[in-house]
């Protein structure tokens, strides 16, 4: 017969030991709140990131392209185009770190990381911290530091003022006001009337307190330097014809550019000349040239 305190004893060990299994479990499984749809047969991995509120759904073409040649996994972040939302106060950093576990929990070796915008930012974010961990990086209109496209003098601490304000406002935007800031742009990120209806729905079913944050946090996080770790190929491409209104020219755009990725060890920088924000909608045929080069040269 078990006395009273042999029985607790008992219990509380039996307890310490559940609490274990559990934390190695959550270890081993790692907390993601993204969604991944995964496609493809192909040996070599690739991961396809959107950009601010946009759907994985903005790779469907890339993925028809290249599906029969690799795996690929296409995400689709929390808050963004309906996805549900997840409160984090580091939101860019927590993606970053959800995507480097579901690369290692998976054992995807040296995948093939394809972003857009935001999910481009990202994708040089993981290749510079686990510079031994992914292959190759296409980005699709990303920079590294996102505020020096328009002031090149910009630091974290000089746009922290303006991206806490802007954040602050955005949180607390009303459905109509969102709207309308969403209108004041859209035309800037593509020109075909279909793709603008996608993108602009995309926006409005996205969670503002998320995309405020995630704003925020691309205005006061500079990788420019971080980019000096990165071990692997970057192709970059780029757009600038949304803005040559505003006085910007093919030269200043190439230029900035370059300033922002010159840390990278290896890296092409083309520019489009026909296409906004979301070069694959607008020019497909380009993007995939410029894709196929890359894929041909780094991974096969």
């Amino acid at each position: 017969m078990l006395t009273t305190a042999k029985k607790i004893h008992l219990i509380i060990g039996m307890i310490v030991c559940l609490m274990a299994f559990l934390a190695m479990n959550q270890h081993a499984s790692g907390t993601q709140f993204f969604k991944v749809e995964k496609t493809g047969k192909g040996k070599r991995h690739m991961i396809l990131i959107p950009g601010l509120t946009c759907a994985g759904e903005v790779w469907s073409e890339t993925v028809a392209r290249y599906e029969k040649q690799y795996t690929l996994h296409v995400i689709s972040l929390p808050g963004f185009a309906g996805t549900p939302a997840v409160a984090k106060d580091e939101y860019l950093k927590s993606m970053r770190d959800e995507l480097i576990s579901y690369i290692k929990i998976n054992k995807l070796k040296k995948p093939i990381m394809v972003g857009h915008s935001l999910g481009g930012f990202l994708c040089l974010w993981i290749s510079a911290v686990e510079p031994d961990l992914v292959g190759p990086n296409f980005i699709v209109d990303a920079l590294p530091y996102f505020p020096a496209i328009q002031d090149p003098k910009a630091t974290v601490e000089s746009m922290k003022p303006m991206a806490t304000s802007m954040r602050d406002m955005m949180k607390n935007a009303s459905p109509e006001q969102t709207k309308q800031s969403q209108q004041y742009y859209l035309n800037t990120m593509a020109s075909a009337p279909d793709k603008l209806e996608i993108i602009g729905q995309w926006g409005i079913e996205s969670h503002s307190p998320t995309v405020a944050q995630a704003m925020y946090e691309m205005q006061t996080t500079d990788l420019r330097q971080e980019l000096a770790t990165i071990k692997v190929p970057v192709t970059v491409l780029g757009a600038w014809i949304a803005y040559k209104d505003y006085g910007v020219t093919q030269d200043s755009t190439f230029k900035n550019f370059s300033d922002q990725y010159q840390q990278v060890k290896n890296v092409t920088i083309q520019l489009t000349d026909t296409a906004k924000h979301f070069i694959m909608y607008d020019d497909p045929e380009w993007f995939f040239q410029n894709m196929d080069k890359f894929l041909n040269q780094h991974a096969k």
